[in-house]
């Protein structure tokens, strides 16, 4: 249960952070040509939630005034490690969001982060049906394909393995006889 706390306050700490090491400055625009169309309800009709959609240029202004944010992370260790991310969130995996409703701030602005972004409208709209600030909903594939740069996040290198509890058992009778 401390593992989301432990999040939120490096959450906090890592915020502060990346506001005084990188200044709000406008995002350098690529020509139209090469970037898709913003998603929309229009060209996915599939989105049906209440919580707003965000794209690019709307996250990035809100991620701009960091000491009011949130953003929420509904997705698994291994999307990503795949995919990748923003360079700061609260990880809550959308099956334990209702189990941890007491990890979340009520003062921040929220912003709820998906692949394709529907995981997300459904947990907006969780949260706000619990009274949370949801300002948006937004998958890190979207924003990728708006220009975005995500923060590729690579897994753990693997340490060697401890001992089974049969090897230490077996081990024991050994060291016993000496």
């Amino acid at each position: 249960m401390k593992t989301p706390l432990l999040f939120l306050v490096s959450f906090l700490a890592a915020t502060t952070a990346f506001a005084a090491d990188n200044p709000a400055a406008p995002a350098a625009a690529a020509p139209a040509a090469t970037n898709p169309a913003p998603v929309t309800p229009a060209n996915d009709p599939a989105y049906t939630y209440k919580t707003l959609r965000l794209n690019r240029a709307a996250f990035d202004a809100l991620a701009a005034r960091p000491g009011e944010l949130l953003v929420l992370d509904v997705r698994r260790p291994d999307e990503l490690t795949k995919v990748g991310g923003f360079p700061v969130y609260l990880s809550i995996q959308t099956k334990e969001v209702q189990n941890s409703l007491a990890y979340i701030p009520r003062d921040r602005l929220i912003v709820v982060v998906s692949n394709r972004a529907h995981r997300a409208g459904a947990v907006g709209d969780l949260l706000s049906s619990y009274g949370f600030r949801v300002v948006g909903a937004i998958g890190v594939r979207d924003y990728e394909d708006e220009g975005g740069s995500l923060l590729k996040i690579a897994p753990p290198a693997q340490s060697a393995a401890a001992p089974s509890a049969a090897q230490t058992a077996a081990a024991a009778p050994a060291q016993q006889a000496k």
